[in-house]
């Protein structure tokens, strides 16, 4: 059988929530064992007292760093610097970058090229570039301390033409003569090329997703297999045979 997969978890403990710690270290449960435990920030900035009161509890190793500079984070540095090192001299198959404030992409995209797996987290005002370069990104606002989505969606998800484009090519990847796809399917192929989780639009489940936007529809098959269509796209196909 084989290990379980060895993750290191790195907080920039001036830029995320501490009261999510526990929703933080429950979904990397998911994946694997979190080995490594760090958090990074000036310890004497009455900012960061919440992350003191934890850190014993969940084993987070605390890395002291200094303001020596106003309006420079010299935190963020020195957790790039580990991050290296623990690339180069650990065996460790997942990073995850805890941080809403800085951008940490450089660091997400060489850990890529090393094969790595990186989750973030981090609350809506994370770079949107540091949230697509991961391959998961999780926004700790929406979600609670019991593990259940918030009710507040966006107003309008049908109107977020990014999501919208990214499930129809995933269902147009994976779709059959009928233009049915499994949804097992289409959530592969969203993994392998999108930091997307659908938690973030307020949904436990993909399927509870795409049951909410009536541009597809949905069918079961042997009672647990789910299979989604492309309104859209069948229409079109009904009306090119029609037409011929």
């Amino acid at each position: 059988m084989k290990d379980k997969e060895k993750i290191a978890l790195f907080i920039d403990a001036d830029n995320a929530p501490a009261a999510k710690i526990d929703i933080v270290l429950s979904e990397l449960a998911r994946y694997g064992v979190v080995n490594i435990r760090k958090a990074y920030g000036n310890w004497k900035s009455p900012c960061i007292k919440p992350w003191e009161d934890v850190l014993h509890e969940y084993a987070i190793q605390p890395i002291q760093q200094f303001d020596l500079t106003k309006g420079k984070n010299a935190s963020d540095i020195a957790l790039v610097i580990d991050a290296m090192d623990i690339l180069y001299t650990k065996d460790v198959d997942t990073i995850c970058l805890v941080s809403s404030d800085c951008d940490f992409t450089p660091l997400v995209t060489r850990a890529l090229a090393d094969g790595k797996f990186v989750i973030g987290f981090g609350e809506r005002k994370a770079p949107m570039a540091f949230v697509n370069s991961c391959s998961k990104f999780l926004f700790l606002d929406d979600i609670e301390t019991d593990e259940k989505p918030r009710q507040k969606r966006k107003p309008s998800i049908k109107s977020d033409t990014k999501l919208m484009n990214m499930l129809r090519q995933a269902i147009e990847a994976s779709e059959d003569n009928d233009g049915w796809a499994n949804l097992s399917s289409i959530g592969n192929h969203i993994s392998n090329h999108a930091s997307f989780d659908q938690r973030n639009y307020g949904f436990k489940k993909v399927s509870d997703l795409f049951a909410s936007i009536d541009l597809f529809e949905m069918k079961q098959t042997h009672g647990s297999i789910t299979w989604v269509r492309d309104k859209k796209r069948v229409k079109q196909s009904e009306q090119l045979s029609a037409d011929l």
